[in-house]
């Protein structure tokens, strides 16, 4: 196996893509199923429904009539199992010793293809999200991202909640989980993922026996990302608590752009880590805030930079402006050589450490199988690091960093909205 792609994959006849990566050192099978489905992929009125079947995949088939057989047999066997839904694709996963995966796949192959979905379950469960979705609600960094998503992308299914709303998730019925099985689940538009100390060929022999009699079937395709973000970019939610909690976005672009690694190094030098510009400025020098950083999200289509921070009423209108003054900087001023080396090593640095367990290698693989069509090397991501420049970085940030280009939310005790619209009129 050539060291550079630890990884093998194999394409059953149905279009149903495996790719194990074996770790014989390993005492863990690591499993995963993605589906290529999200919630962007949702009517309004439903939303929430890739999140609901989420829920109730795991609540009983025909060989294991309830969630409580299910977890018996992985806890039985010393693993755990989970399931995770974005905007754009569903995951369900589980992780075992290494000598129970047999097992581990015969029960998430079981779970996705022969749910029983009964009424009384889908009742029940229907319940407990929508106390899930009051939980997210109530806690207001939760509910400040939200609020963003709505600022950034407005009123469209990229930026709608994956969970949907209580109204939403009350308006769906068993029917809307079998047709969105019956669109999405299907073996082209899903991928398996193992790692550990397994045995690739049985890997692909045990595929086939699960899945080899699945019919493909052409799925639907999302609607496309509108550039355009809402009408309103400043959300406020005033809330009676003791801090605000402060949110802001820039849009960016599609997680296969050319420029994604060198967006990745701004994010670094912008807040990712504590010798970051926005925590030494927002946080060391003028105290303004506990907790400040950078993320980046990609998608198909689009993508965003977002900051967050917690901060007192009377500190909002000065970080905001604090935020939008370093992000000029990088625009305007090129990064010195020291500073975009410090966040190289520690974007490759964190990329490295990232992929030390059978875990990390399910995940990544699976999902870049799905999302991207392929998998590149840790040396070709390294390399595309190495190969990034300070004139590179600028140049990214001159494609989105405008004024005109940023959202922002608040939930806290803040009511000055006309404030923050005015600085980013700009």
């Amino acid at each position: 196996m050539n060291p550079s792609t630890p990884w093998t994959s194999q394409t059953l006849d149905n279009g149903l893509r495996i790719v194990v990566t074996p770790m014989p050192q390993s005492q863990a099978a690591s499993l995963a199923i993605y589906v290529g489905v999200g919630s962007r992929a949702e009517a309004r009125d439903t939303l929430g429904l890739s999140h609901y079947l989420e829920h109730m995949l795991f609540k009983g088939t025909d060989r294991r009539p309830s969630a409580a057989q299910i977890s018996t047999e992985i806890e039985g066997a010393g693993g755990t199992l989970n399931a995770f839904t974005t905007k754009e694709l569903t995951c369900f996963w589980n992780r075992v010793p290494y000598d129970r995966m047999e097992l581990a796949l015969d029960i998430l192959s079981d779970s996705l293809r022969n749910s029983l979905l009964q009424d009384d379950e889908i009742e029940r469960e229907r319940t407990v999200i929508q106390q899930e979705i009051r939980r997210a609600n109530d806690e207001p960094g939760q509910k400040a991202f939200q609020l963003l998503s709505d600022a950034a992308y407005g009123d469209q299914p990229i930026g709608w909640d994956i969970a949907g709303d209580i109204e939403s998730v009350d308006a769906i019925r068993r029917e809307d989980l079998v047709n969105h099985i019956a669109e999405w689940y299907r073996p082209h538009n899903l991928v398996l993922g193992v790692a550990g100390n397994v045995d690739p060929d049985r890997v692909f022999e045990l595929a086939q026996q699960h899945w080899g009699s699945h019919e493909p079937h052409d799925p639907g395709t999302p609607p496309p990302a509108s550039p355009d973000m809402a009408d309103d970019r400043v959300i406020v939610e005033h809330r009676d608590i003791e801090q605000c909690n402060l949110g802001m976005a820039l849009r960016t672009f599609s997680r296969g752009d050319s420029d994604r690694y060198a967006l990745s190094l701004l994010n670094e030098v912008l807040g990712r880590g504590m010798s970051s510009r926005l925590f030494l400025e927002v946080r060391e020098r003028r105290g303004l805030a506990y907790s400040v950083g950078s993320g980046t999200a990609r998608f198909a289509d689009t993508g965003h930079l977002s900051v967050g921070a917690g901060v007192t009423t009377e500190n909002v209108n000065e970080t905001v402006e604090v935020v939008l003054t370093e992000l000029e900087k990088i625009r305007d001023e090129p990064v010195q050589s020291d500073e975009l080396e410090k966040a190289r090593e520690h974007a490759i640095g964190s990329f490295r450490l990232s992929l030390e367990t059978a875990s990390a290698w399910t995940h990544r693989t699976a999902e870049a199988l799905l999302s991207e069509g392929e998998i590149r090397t840790t040396e070709e991501t390294v390399a595309e690091y190495r190969a990034v420049t300070a004139a590179d970085v600028q140049r990214v940030a001159e494609r989105f960093i405008r004024r005109d280009n940023v959202a922002i939310s608040v939930v806290g005790p803040y009511d000055d909205e006309g404030a923050l619209k005015k600085m980013i009129s700009a």
